[in-house]
């Protein structure tokens, strides 16, 4: 017994070549038996290092005890107490948990991204967040990405009255590039739900700086203005070539084959290059080999397979359905006549680092080599996309490839406006959490009043706070 329980209870996967052939999801739920076994694994620390790497808190250390217990209704009233977007992440978060956790040190770390979504599937989570007293105060949040809805959900459950305007015809910001064979589309229309009673008024279609701007939006009435527009700009390769027909872009890709684009390529066996390391990139990658069979779909990567940020359970199951890997290599060029016909790789090496430590690539003179493909998708990273939002904001469009304040908590040089965002879903909620508290502290002062603690989101009356041994945030950068 004592050995079990350094083994994780295996979560349910498809096989590699049922996966490969189509959008379906890859992992499924436990059963009710296997996930008490996995969370029985759990050592429910005193100090909870799994919550402390949690950007927004999530008490998983709870939930699993609840789990344990059997107890799925409670687990799951205590996981969407803590998080407004607990049906989506059970499925994406990047699991920060998992890497903190302390039996990972012996054996394999507890399946807590996967117990989450126990709580949220075999428990009662249909349930309803309940606002404060009406304030009659308006705040306006540009975008619906995590970083807008998660403002929006602080901010409604202190009293606010909530318009949320988003410039796409639909919800979810960058969820909506999250492949189907992880979110199946019906996750966000789940987590909406428990909103029904919240002052929260969503508004499609209105673009910042074409129908409205953050000044406007104050003249109208609104006492504070949260811009969380995310990462919306693709970043080039700046390659010679990137014009030609037959380059994407891997978010706008991504989204386009979620909203049913099976014609995007034009045809099958397609030979696709996807340069880039990230998981947008194997996001990108394994979408396109779903679309493309039986085509041929390569991923480039500047440095070594261990340096790749995306996960390791992507690039393994990626690997198992049929990519391949070109590492330590950069593009120079695309080429071809009227479309795209190769791409010319060069060899890179380590560099010394830069001015702040970080390791560097250079590339290696004379060892230029051409690899046919018909499709290049880059993924390469995200940049901020500015345009419409005025100058007066004084936006930091370097440092964070979203829009961002350069005050605390993200505050613009125009009083009353915030800006921020993160680098993943939940690091995103994160910050649309800090600024709804901070929007929340300077309409009170202006209002002559204490700033609000978020209250209990389901009504319990007591004000929500951090499970006993939490010892502060845990970053992963």
């Amino acid at each position: 017994m004592a050995g079990f329980r350094y083994q994780r209870t295996p979560v349910p996967e498809e096989g590699k070549d049922v996966r490969a052939a189509g959008f379906g999801e890859i992992l499924h739920a436990y059963t009710p038996d296997e996930a008490v076994l996995e969370a029985q694994r759990c050592l429910q620390c005193a100090m909870p290092f799994c919550v402390q790497a949690c950007p927004i808190t999530q008490d998983c250390r709870g939930y699993i005890a609840l789990i344990a217990q059997r107890r799925f209704d409670d687990a799951a009233r205590l996981t969407v107490r803590d998080n407004p977007l607990a049906t989506v992440l059970c499925k994406t978060c990047y699991h920060y948990c998992e890497e903190d956790c302390v039996m990972g040190g012996r054996g394999v770390p507890i399946a807590i991204r996967h117990l989450k979504r126990a709580a949220v599937e075999l428990g009662r989570s249909d349930l309803r967040y309940v606002p404060s007293a009406p304030r009659s105060q308006r705040i306006a949040v540009v975008g619906s990405g995590p970083a807008g809805l998660t403002a929006a959900w602080e901010l409604a459950l202190r009293g606010y009255a909530v318009t949320v305007l988003e410039g796409q015809s639909f919800l979810g910001g960058q969820v909506e590039t999250i492949p189907k064979y992880h979110l199946d589309g019906t996750e966000l229309d789940a987590d909406l739900a428990r909103f029904r009673d919240l002052d929260v008024t969503f508004v499609t279609g209105r673009r910042a700086g074409v129908d409205f701007t953050p000044e406007s939006l104050l003249a109208d009435g609104y006492l504070a203005v949260y811009v969380a527009i995310g990462a919306s700009g693709a970043r080039g390769l700046g390659v010679p070539g990137e014009a030609l027909p037959g380059v994407f872009y891997a978010l706008p890709f991504l989204r386009a084959v979620n909203q049913g684009a099976d014609g995007l390529f034009g045809r099958k066996n397609r030979t696709i290059v996807v340069v880039g390391g990230g998981d947008v990139a194997l996001d990108a990658a394994r979408s396109a080999l779903r679309m493309t069979a039986p085509g041929q779909v390569t991923v480039v990567y500047r440095r070594a397979r261990g340096a790749m940020p995306a996960g390791a359970e992507e690039v393994d199951e990626g690997s198992e359905e049929g990519l391949k890997f070109l590492f330590e290599r950069t593009p120079v060029a695309i080429v071809g006549a009227r479309q795209v016909e190769g791409i010319v790789l060069r060899r890179t090496e380590s560099g010394p680092p830069d001015p702040a430590g970080r390791a560097t690539t250079r590339e290696v003179p004379g060892t230029d080599e051409t690899i046919a493909c018909d499709t290049v998708i880059a993924a390469v990273g995200e940049t901020a996309d500015l345009a419409g939002l005025p100058s007066e904001l004084d936006l930091d469009p370097k440092s964070h490839p979203w829009p961002e304040g350069r005050g605390p908590e993200g505050r613009t040089d125009v009083e009353g406006v915030f800006a921020s965002g993160g680098k993943s879903v939940v690091y995103a909620m994160a910050a649309g959490s800090k600024a709804a508290e901070a929007i929340d502290a300077y309409v009170a002062k202006k209002t002559g009043r204490a700033p609000t603690p978020r209250p209990d989101p389901l009504g319990g009356g007591a004000a929500a706070g951090v499970p006993d041994g939490y010892g502060g945030p845990t970053w992963h950068l």
